[in-house]
């Protein structure tokens, strides 16, 4: 006999976790609703909420529940500095370090040819305009260190560099192949410290 259809399409909306196959899946769904009934109404609750009330921030494109989020409104950071990381939550772990105090750029994705994602995608006109507003001095390229994430930050520093910007990019501190999500702070932190400027 089929599982229902309500729980199939559970299993199926599961899949569209990063790292989360079939099997994984429908683990997830039948611990939910045979021992965490009440923890998936409040997931469900939470992601619902989630999905209503969170926008990217007008100037850093990061997920925040206001125009504008409380880090970029913040007059403590140096906004001379702009860093572009991938996703928030690469941000995050930027904040981590301690090491560093400017502003960002969440760029929410990465040049991949192959999954389809080139420049356009990225919508770069806003991180272009934000980087050329008179006040930013240098943009430290803070993608990971991907095939993707090199390609990716090869085309910003030559989009940049064209207009005249500032570019810099964090040393390998990360490893080869390394995403800053799974990087630890220590690392990081001596990345930032030892950027140098990217080759003409």
């Amino acid at each position: 006999m089929n599982a229902p259809s309500s729980l199939e399409a559970l299993i199926e909306a599961l899949r569209c976790l990063p790292g989360v196959g079939p099997k994984s899946a429908q683990r997830m769904a039948y611990h939910l609703l045979q021992n965490e009934r009440a923890g998936a109404g409040r997931l469900a609750d939470a992601l619902q909420r989630a999905l209503g009330a969170l926008r990217h921030c007008q100037r850093c494109n990061t997920l925040t529940e206001a125009e504008v989020c409380g880090r970029c409104l913040s007059s403590r950071r140096d906004a001379s500095q702009l860093c572009v990381v991938e996703t928030p939550i690469d941000m995050n772990m930027m904040e981590q370090t301690h090491a560093y105090s400017g502003l960002y750029y969440v760029l929410m994705g990465r040049v991949s040819p192959l999954d389809g994602i080139g420049p356009g995608e990225l919508h770069l006109e806003r991180l272009l305009a934000r980087a050329s507003d008179g006040v930013v001095r240098e943009v430290i390229i803070a993608t990971n260190f991907t095939n993707e994430g090199e390609a990716t930050a090869h085309y910003l520093s030559e989009m940049l560099k064209s207009r005249g910007v500032s570019v810099s990019r964090i040393a390998r501190g990360v490893p080869v192949g390394g995403e800053l999500e799974y990087v630890d702070a220590g690392t990081l932190a001596q990345a930032l410290r030892e950027r140098r400027p990217l080759a003409p």
